[in-house]
């Protein structure tokens, strides 16, 4: 959790959401990366934009762990900062278009190294709650100060 001066508020959201949502993106993009399908990337990219603009409590997967999940969870509220994982989304975005961009102009090994970055990425913090776009916000953060 990021440091906020006193007149910053910041959203706070549970910590848990992020990591199933990237269990999923890790479905979606190994089904696209297997698959090259322009659709499923496209739906992906929609996500990251989602959680990107308005945050990753937003975006369609944090609606099935809020539904779905997190009523099933022994576990507390797990608190974290909005910032770093909406910060992630708007990296996860970025690779989304370049693979996008890669597929539609036929330059296939663009798409290929792009969404296999995002699933590596999405990967980490399925598998071992590791957030590579938090970590690097974070280091962002402390390089402006």
């Amino acid at each position: 959790m990021t440091t906020l001066t006193k007149n910053e508020t910041s959203v706070v959201i549970d910590a848990r959401g992020p990591r199933f949502s990237a269990a999923l993106t890790v479905l979606v993009l190994a089904s696209a990366l297997a698959t090259q399908s322009l659709t499923l990337i496209t739906f992906q990219l929609a996500v990251f934009l989602v959680g990107a603009t308005k945050g990753p409590q937003f975006t369609p997967y944090a609606f099935l762990f809020k539904n779905l999940i997190k009523p099933r969870l022994k576990s507390e509220f797990m608190p974290e900062d909005v910032r770093p994982p909406q910060f992630a989304q708007a990296v996860g975005l970025i690779f989304a278009a370049i693979a996008i961009a890669g597929l539609l102009s036929g330059v296939t090994i663009v798409f290929t190294i792009a969404t296999g970055f995002a699933l590596a990425a999405a990967f980490l913090n399925a598998a071992f709650n590791y957030c590579l776009g938090c970590e690097f916000y974070l280091i962002l953060l402390r390089a402006r100060r």
